[in-house]
């Protein structure tokens, strides 16, 4: 026989033994994939703290009215497309995004001033020409619920992913609660959408879709359960295999006349008793004396 072959009919015999422990031992096996499964299952449902994601998307181009120049333009604006996105985590945009949440209100209407009423005097005859005019207070709308989040909070909570070919690019943030991430999603793409055109020579910031409430990101509950069935399965053959390796019992003749060298004089075959018998010196003297009789 050659080395090749031995070789694979070593490689055939551990398999084989390898089904066997595993056919022999698979109720600790699937306990080991149930048990961890579980475990992974509780720690990422009710022990991580959970994450929520929002997003929102923005067009940034230049308006224009020759025809000529707005391919141009729209090619311009695409390869500009990473500068937006740095500028959009820069602490210019995160600072003032971080002041609006702590008052996120929005001017819906300006104040008005008080007017006097004016009078017209005309051959000694007082006439009103225009009524006097309240005074009226701005009316502001508030956005969302305020929140107390510094600049670098804001710059590890917000990230931008931007499309081939596209001047249309997502910013997302992660919060603790859905509410919060969408608050912090809205409140950078307003920021973004008032200070661009200061900052660049864009004069047409759109925010194409607004954020909504955030959905869970992290954990992963699947998949972490799934982490742990598989280390159950992985752990609980290493143990097997690793307890199987230590076991120093013979199970093959082979081993004994090929590795150690010894000569097989014969086998003696297991004898089972029955449980109800026991052999003592009575019983062999009884033994004895029937047999004489005979």
């Amino acid at each position: 026989m050659s080395a090749e072959q031995q070789n694979n009919e070593e490689v055939t015999i551990d398999l084989r033994r390898l089904f066997i422990l595993i056919k022999k031992h698979i109720i600790s096996i699937l306990i080991w994939m149930i048990g961890l499964g579980l475990i992974a299952y509780g720690v990422s449902e009710y022990v991580l703290v959970p994450k929520y994601t929002a997003s929102t998307q923005l067009l940034v181009n230049r308006k224009t009215t020759d025809a000529n120049q707005a391919y141009t333009n729209q090619q311009a604006d695409i390869n500009a497309v990473t500068t937006y996105k740095d500028i959009i985590t820069s602490n210019v945009i995160l600072k003032g995004a971080s002041k609006y949440l702590a008052n996120p209100v929005t001017l819906v209407k300006k104040a008005t001033p008080a007017k006097k009423a004016v009078y017209k005097t005309n051959d000694g005859t007082r006439t009103l020409v225009k009524k006097a005019v309240k005074a009226k207070p701005a009316v502001y709308k508030r956005e969302s619920k305020s929140y107390s989040i510094s600049p670098s909070e804001l710059a590890s909570a917000v990230s931008v992913t931007t499309t081939t070919s596209s001047q249309v690019f997502t910013l997302s943030a992660t919060a603790e609660t859905p509410a919060k991430a969408q608050a912090i999603a809205n409140a950078v793409a307003k920021e973004f959408k008032e200070q661009i055109p200061k900052i660049m020579d864009v004069n047409n910031v759109t925010i194409v879709a607004e954020a909504a409430k955030g959905t869970k990101s992290y954990p992963k509950v699947k998949m972490i359960t799934m982490v742990g069935v598989l280390a159950g399965l992985v752990i609980s053959l290493l143990i097997i295999i690793i307890k199987d390796l230590s076991d120093t019992t013979v199970r093959e003749d082979s081993f004994m006349t090929n590795e150690l060298g010894l000569t097989n004089l014969g086998e003696i075959a297991h004898i089972t008793m029955p449980k109800d018998w026991t052999f003592t010196a009575k019983t062999a003297e009884k033994r004895g004396s029937s047999r004489r009789r005979v």
